[in-house]
């Protein structure tokens, strides 16, 4: 038999080689276009879905309301609230206290008293335990803002009511403007600070908001501070303010502990209370 040649094996191999490729080459699929559409669509769809992750539609129209700044023993706390149809659908400390410790307390607490605060719709939200002093800090900015939210919806509320009862006759136009005189009067809240009451560890003054002869906010805006004073002010001032409101008098019982604070409190509510005429 004859012996085969080197070169012929290297040709023939190569021959090989290259009808294989070919072969490959003939074998790849096709281009879809409308998969390719289809891939180039899911990525838009998934972008559209995630232009709005706080809820869509849900701010449209919504109001922010910012509290007072309340001054704590660590620092201030101010509260802002977000409102739409009557309604707090955000809640969030603008201002809180920072630095050591502070900075740890802050981060526990705050978004506890902001969900608390959505879910309660009100102040009556519970404090936080181990950041007592931010807590009440933050009720007492969350109610200003509160109060703030109420009298903006009852002006808006008067002022619609007053632009409807212009029309109609001159007879009916002066009775109905004798009862919106006396509506307003009781829709439009006043302000009436008492007088100073000094005590053995520092001076205690009051304000009360007034509508519709009730008291509807008491705060202190002088307490006795320093030393000791703070934290009893801390504890004794915001039980004393929820008193007053209840009560709508001074007859209100004194925060055990706190006894000259309280005494000053009732003082000074009394005489706001003569001024305010109760």
């Amino acid at each position: 038999m004859r012996k085969s040649h080197p070169i012929r094996r290297v040709v023939l191999a190569t021959a090989a080689t290259v009808s294989g490729v070919v072969l490959l080459l003939s074998l790849k699929p096709s281009s879809d276009p409308a998969a390719a559409s289809a891939a180039g669509a899911a990525p838009s769809a998934a972008a559209a879905g995630q232009e709005s992750p706080q809820g869509g539609t849900g701010a449209a129209g919504a109001t922010t309301v910012d509290g007072n700044a309340t001054q704590t023993q660590y620092g201030v706390v101010q509260v802002r609230l977000t409102v739409a149809n009557g309604k707090i659908t955000q809640a969030q400390a603008i201002q809180a206290p920072k630095g050591g410790t502070s900075d740890q307390k802050t981060a526990l607490s705050v978004p506890q008293l902001n969900k608390e605060t959505v879910a309660a719709q009100s102040a009556n939200i519970d404090s936080v335990s181990g950041a007592t002093y931010t807590s009440t800090g933050y009720k007492q900015s969350l109610q200003s803002a509160l109060d703030k939210m109420k009298e903006a919806a009852s002006s808006s509320s008067s002022s619609g009511s007053s632009s409807g009862s212009t029309s109609g006759s001159s007879g009916s136009s002066s009775g109905s403007s004798g009862s919106s005189s006396s509506g307003s009067a009781q829709a439009q809240a006043k302000t009436v600070t008492g007088q100073v009451a000094q005590t053995q560890y520092g001076a205690v003054q009051v304000r009360i908001t007034v509508a519709g002869g009730k008291i509807t906010q008491a705060e202190a805006v002088q307490a006795p501070k320093g030393g000791l004073s703070d934290q009893k002010t801390a504890l004794a001032v915001p039980q004393l303010n929820k008193e007053a409101v209840a009560a709508g008098n001074a007859n209100i019982d004194s925060v055990s502990g706190a006894t000259y604070t309280s005494t000053g409190y009732k003082q000074s509510l009394q005489s706001a209370l003569d001024q305010a005429g109760g």
